[in-house]
This record gives C-alpha cells, sequence and structure tokens, in this order.
C-alpha cells in the first residue's frame, strides 16, 4: 500500500454500502487487491448479520410451533373433558330421582295408594329434572306427521284429516330442538271410503 492511499476504518467500511466491482474501479486511489478484500470482508460481515438472524427467526418460530402444539393439547384435553364431565350436573339432579325411588322401594308396609302417590311424586321431580335442562316432552295426538319428530307405527281409517296422529304409543323428547327420541304413533289415513 502506497503512503497516499488512505485506509478506511472498519466501522466506516461496516456502515458503508457494499461496493461493486464497478465502483471499485471507479476508485483510483485504490488498488484492485485492496477493494477486493474490502468487498469480501463487507460480504462476510453481510453473511454472518444474515445467519444470524436466520438463527433468531429459526428460534422464533420453533418457540411459537411448540406454543401451537401446546394449544392444542390443551383443547384436546378440553375437549376430552367436556365429554366425560359434560352430564355431570344432569346426573346430580338424576341422582335426587334415584334416591326418591330407593326411598319408596325401602318402605315396608306400603299401601298402593302410597305407591301412586310416590311414583307420582317421583315423576314430578324427573319432570323438573327435564324442564331445567330444557328436555321437552313431544306428545303430538291431533297434530300433522311430522316425520322429523314423529315415527309412524301404523295408518289407520280416522274421520280426521290424513296424515294426522291420531294415538301416540310412546311420547317422543326434544332436546333444545333436537329429537331424542321421535314420538311413536299411528296415522289417520282419512275417513273409510
Amino acid at each position: 500500500m502506497s503512503d497516499n492511499q488512505e485506509t478506511v476504518p472498519a466501522s466506516a467500511a461496516e456502515s458503508a454500502p457494499i461496493p461493486s466491482s464497478e465502483s471499485a474501479a471507479a476508485m483510483p486511489d485504490a488498488s484492485p487487491a485492496e477493494s477486493e478484500a474490502g468487498i469480501v470482508a463487507d460480504l462476510e460481515k453481510l453473511l454472518a448479520e444474515t445467519q444470524s438472524k436466520v438463527a433468531e427467526h429459526h428460534d422464533a418460530f420453533l418457540r411459537a410451533k411448540a406454543e401451537t402444539e401446546n394449544i392444542r393439547r390443551r383443547a384436546a384435553e378440553d375437549v376430552q373433558k367436556a365429554h366425560k364431565f359434560g352430564v355431570e350436573r344432569m346426573a346430580e339432579a338424576l341422582v335426587a330421582v334415584k334416591d326418591s325411588l330407593d326411598a319408596a322401594l325401602s318402605v315396608e308396609n306400603a299401601t298402593v295408594e302410597a305407591y301412586k302417590t310416590g311414583v307420582e311424586l317421583t315423576g314430578k321431580q324427573l319432570t323438573a329434572v327435564f324442564e331445567k335442562f330444557s328436555i321437552v316432552e313431544v306428545n303430538p295426538v291431533g297434530e300433522k306427521f311430522d316425520p322429523n319428530k314423529h315415527q309412524a307405527i301404523a295408518s289407520v281409517e280416522s274421520p280426521q284429516e290424513p296424515n294426522t296422529v291420531v294415538t301416540v304409543m310412546q311420547k317422543g323428547f326434544v332436546l333444545h330442538d333436537r329429537v331424542l327420541r321421535p314420538a311413536l304413533v299411528t296415522v289417520s289415513k282419512g275417513p273409510a271410503a
């Protein structure tokens, strides 16, 4: 290096843009070897910075992926617990009905009238549980036959309009507009011809 050539401090080289071979040729006071060395140094620094950023982004990606897996696992556990214990409140309410039935059976000298009264009270208790959990009884006598809520067992001649429910053999039940069990019914064919 000659005395008239200036050296660039390292800090200035780091902040300077990477010179291209054309700009190195345009600098009359820099030798080709020095300009290539500067370019290589700048490229190595840029490579090191880029590798550092890649490592940071990779670490952030791995952490985000782990967090996503944890959230997915927790959600699956919550769903499993909801399936397992979702009926807990209803089960607690039904235990009281079971206790009433057990108490009725434990009476030694009960009359038929006492049993009837006990069964009626237990039925009211069970109806209260159904109301609490939005279970509605379906008793469609006289209504139009609805295949979504009723199951026809037979069709009979009747003075009622065709496709009208004549009798209910077994009541149906609905939970929040979802049929738990369709009502078993007989349907009118219409009057005999």
